[in-house]
């Protein structure tokens, strides 16, 4: 193959990414930009699909241009992106027609809590693999339906498409209308068994089936791109988290990672069966590559960690910059008996909470911004720890090690307070932007750029390891403190 390169789209909740990638797996470009958080309501988070798509193809020519790259150079073209978020949009003129409803609205919590009270926060979870919850983008979408009748009605006609924002970013740059099995299994639509829309489910939502995309494997050729980069297959996508885990080469069953990002996201990988959560973990499909079958993951999916350092810069003012925090918390020993549990939008994983709000618990006169720092890294290890333990009950595939990612894996002291309250060692690899590495992958495995896990497998390599450090009974005692402050932040809605 003549072509030097693979591309990757990463478009996440605050901004939009490419990243160009060589034959080693390699980055060799960057480009970023942010897009507008619009909350119309406390509870209501949307985006503009429009700008979002702006800012890929200026991503896309702003990296390849870097790269010293043309067309010619580039094999595939990959996506990965925010995964629940919801776009509804106009076919024939390609213009949305609502505002983006992001994964962490929490505007349909009326519907959830209907549909619960119907059968049950667990009753589609034989299906679906997932709880009600309004994280998910199904009653996103019944929403909108609800609050505008002409959409619904043109929806049934095929006015209008559907779709995550992956489908979204295929279908401007292909025309064609299509999601993958891991964007799909996190719609509450899909059947984890068949890999296919759930009649049940669509029936329960009112959803028609024809504004939805045709689900397809992660890694295949989707079409030909028609707008930046014209001519050069897109052949793979994958939900933010899911690109990760194929980013970090977790392909066997008990491979594990965590991506730290405006939330944190923890993906067990179990194999060719799907495992049902019992302990309030999502089901979800990992990956599939081409024909092969389907890989199935836990996940314990956090809404609040990098968020909560955002907000200890943008609303309180007590760091200045993000990448702060870690030399602030590093001047004290400990949180001073402070404990933060920022459940800003409700409790996700493995709660499922959406009446819970944040608190600040233990403070006293000792307690400084210092402390505060130290504390919302903690709460960020917590909430992992509380996820892991929920894998422990679910799957006979305990955790000997756990590979990390993301913004906050920068942090070199939030991996060691990680490490020492799972009691088990925490990996960095040497590329951290894992989540586009597995959408590179995907796309590169569908057109022959690489030949095939094996060969990806040889590409991961740890850049530091950190191995817990704390005494048991330290521990333990930090735990306790954590179960109570979480105890308190329920039934405020």
């Amino acid at each position: 193959m003549s072509a030097r390169f693979v591309v990757a789209i990463d478009q996440g909740t605050t901004s939009s990414r490419c990243m160009v990638f060589d034959q080693g797996g390699r980055p060799v470009a960057v480009a970023r930009r942010e897009h507008r958080q619009i909350f119309p309501r406390p509870g209501w988070v949307e985006h503009d699909a429009a700008e979002i798509w702006r800012n890929v193809v200026e991503c896309v020519e702003e990296a390849v241009a870097a790269a010293g790259a043309t067309a010619g150079d580039v094999a595939a073209i990959g996506i990965t992106n925010q995964r629940e978020t919801i776009v509804v949009w106009d076919k024939a003129t390609g213009e949305p027609v609502h505002p983006a409803i992001v994964w962490q609205d929490t505007r349909t919590d009326r519907i959830i809590a209907k549909l619960a009270a119907q059968g049950g926060q667990d009753r589609f979870r034989d299906r679906c693999g997932l709880p009600l919850a309004t994280y998910f983008s199904a009653a996103k979408l019944r929403w909108i339906f609800d609050e505008y009748p002409e959409l619904a009605r043109r929806a049934v006609v095929g006015e209008l498409l559907a779709g995550t924002v992956d489908t979204w970013l295929i279908w401007k740059l292909t025309g064609r209308h299509v999601t993958d099995v891991t964007n799909a299994s996190r719609t509450m639509l899909m059947n984890l068994s068949t890999l296919g829309w759930d009649p049940l489910l669509l029936d329960t939502y009112d959803i028609p089936v024809e504004a939805l995309p045709e689900i397809r494997p992660s890694s295949e050729v989707y079409g030909v791109s028609r707008g930046p980069l014209a001519g050069v297959p897109v052949s793979g996508a994958l939900g933010d988290q899911h690109a990760a885990l194929v980013g970090q080469a977790c392909f066997d069953a008990g491979d594990a990672k965590c991506t730290y990002g405006t939330g944190s996201f923890l993906l067990l990988n179990t194999g060719d069966r799907p495992v049902r959560s019992r302990a309030g973990l999502i089901t979800t499909v990992g990956y599939q590559l081409g024909t092969a079958p389907a890989a199935y993951a836990l996940e314990g999916s956090i809404a609040v960690t990098g968020a909560l350092i955002q907000w200890l810069r943008d609303n309180l003012g007590i760091i200045t910059h993000a990448s702060e925090v870690d030399t602030l918390a590093a001047t004290v020993p400990d949180s001073g008996g402070c404990v933060i549990v920022p459940a800003f939008a409700g409790l996700f994983a493995p709660h499922w909470r959406s009446d819970a709000r944040g608190v600040i618990a233990g403070l006293t006169g000792f307690v400084t911004r210092a402390h505060l720092a130290r504390a919302a890294l903690e709460a960020t290890a917590w909430q992992v720890r509380e996820v892991t333990d929920a894998m422990a009950d679910d799957a006979s595939l305990p955790l000997a090690g756990l590979r990390v990612d993301g913004g906050m894996t920068a942090s070199d002291l939030l991996l060691q307070i990680q490490a020492d309250v799972l009691d088990i060692p925490v990996t960095r690899p040497e590329v951290i932007e894992t989540t586009c590495l597995g959408a590179a992958y995907a796309a590169g495995l569908a057109v022959g750029f690489w030949s095939g896990t094996d060969e990806l497998r040889t590409h991961w390599r740890a850049e530091r390891t950190w191995q817990p450090a704390m005494d048991t009974p330290t521990r333990e005692a930090a735990e306790k403190r954590w179960r109570k402050a979480v105890a308190r932040t329920l039934d405020w809605i």
